[in-house]
């Protein structure tokens, strides 16, 4: 995900405001209830400061003696950030959307109740790391999914691809055409990965699904043909002009724009997209899969989840139940299934019981999920054992934009096999 330094944060007065919110653990109240919490969160176009303010007062029902007060991420990297406030003795009572596996090692997270797990989601497991979970399993996503404009594509004759040699096909006939074939927020790292984490997933995880805990065993490296050859087609998709020039320069929120207006034919781009295509333009768009190399259906899953509790918190246990609360909340997962696209994933809640309003775009997405298709971990999304190791996933990211303007994919994916076997050890 992108990053900012402290410096740059303060200069927004997010980190000052820490000192107003009081969000050192070390700081709350001992013993008994009537303390204080601290939550981490942080804000998109989808989940508003208004929506956070809601869910907390939602879930501060289960612990109506405590105060919940919130914390920003300055951006969307709420890994990094938590990783600033663990270093500055400032880490949260209850962290929002982070990545456990850079936290485990250390004991910094509390584990889930495993009968809490069985009992209220569809798949308990599907956040476990070494036979434990620090997320809840609430929703799910396909990241990423490729959003594509009827409109373009009907004007140019185009049909929707399902093999490799289709979709270079369309993205040159709408380079010919003058169109932009492939929107790509470049500018913030995180989101300029996502084509080249969604031509892994379908290529090589597609192909073997255990690939990346064959690669934790040293029994595989990205080097090696498969994983060459998926990376190749990113350079392929560079190369036949599929993204604009300027794509690395270019802001999520501009991208999200430029493709809603027309200005590009395709997006791919995490399934909490949805949320951002307007209800009354939702007939103009349309979602499919980054065809696979074995010709299947290939869907990039993502379990997904928001609250996990800090093991050193001074109230575990109400951090817990607050957690455990604001997971279970309806009017929550409404909201992030309305604004985030989330495919929620709560057992014996039927999907009327949420009471949201979705488009068709929702509708095929949520179709892609509880099919019977092969999924595949979304590579370098999930939050299981098939979470990349601490510190490279960035590294992952800034592999995508050398790769922008490098042609040396073996060479940059041996230096990536290098920041693996580190991170690794």
């Amino acid at each position: 995900m992108k990053r900012r330094t402290a410096l740059t944060a303060a200069a927004t007065g997010l980190v000052s405001a820490l000192a107003v919110t009081g969000c050192s653990t070390s700081g709350t109240s001992g013993g008994g209830g009537g303390g204080s919490l601290t939550f981490m969160t942080f804000e998109t176009p989808a989940l508003t400061a208004t929506f956070w303010d809601t869910s907390i007062t939602e879930a501060q029902k289960a612990v109506p003696e405590v105060k919940i007060k919130k914390i920003v991420s300055p951006d969307a990297d709420r890994t990094a950030y938590a990783k600033q406030l663990q270093a500055s003795g400032q880490f949260p009572d209850i962290l929002s959307s982070i990545n456990p596996k850079d936290f485990t090692a250390a004991g910094l997270l509390q584990p889930l109740d495993q009968k809490w797990l069985d009992a209220n989601f569809t798949d308990p497991d599907g956040n476990r790391i070494d036979g434990k979970s620090y997320i809840p399993p609430t929703n799910s996503q396909i990241i990423p999914m490729v959003f594509y404009n009827k409109k373009i594509f009907a004007e140019h004759h185009l049909d929707v691809p399902t093999t490799w040699e289709a979709y270079l096909n369309v993205v040159k006939t709408l380079k010919k055409a003058g169109v932009t074939p492939v929107e790509m927020a470049g500018g913030e790292p995180w989101s300029a990965a996502l084509p080249l984490a969604g031509l892994i997933s379908a290529d090589v995880l597609g192909a073997d699904p255990q690939w990346i805990q064959k690669r934790y065993k040293g029994e595989v490296k990205f080097t090696d043909p498969a994983m060459t050859g998926a990376v190749g087609k990113y350079r392929q998709l560079v190369e036949a002009g599929a993204f604009d020039k300027g794509a690395l320069s270019v802001s999520y929120a501009d991208a999200n724009k430029q493709f809603l207006d027309g200005g590009s034919a395709m997006y791919p781009m995490g399934s909490w997209f949805i949320g951002q295509i307007p209800a009354a333009d939702a007939a103009d768009f349309g979602t499919f899969l980054l065809p696979s190399g074995t010709g299947k259906t290939i869907v990039p899953f993502n379990t997904g989840g928001t609250t996990a509790v800090s093991a050193k918190s001074a109230h575990v246990a109400d951090a817990t139940k607050f957690a455990e609360a604001w997971s279970l909340s309806k009017p929550n997962l409404k909201t992030l299934i309305e604004t985030d696209g989330a495919f929620p994933m709560l057992k014996n809640v039927p999907f009327e019981d949420f009471g949201a309003k979705v488009t068709p775009v929702y509708t095929e997405g949520f179709k892609l999920v509880t099919e019977d298709n092969a999924k595949v971990s979304a590579f370098g999304q999930v939050n299981n054992d098939d979470a990349l190791p601490p510190g490279v996933v960035e590294q992952f990211n800034a592999l995508s934009q050398k790769l922008f303007t490098s042609s040396d994919v073996k060479g940059q994916l041996a230096s990536f096999d290098e920041s693996w076997d580190k991170a690794a050890k």
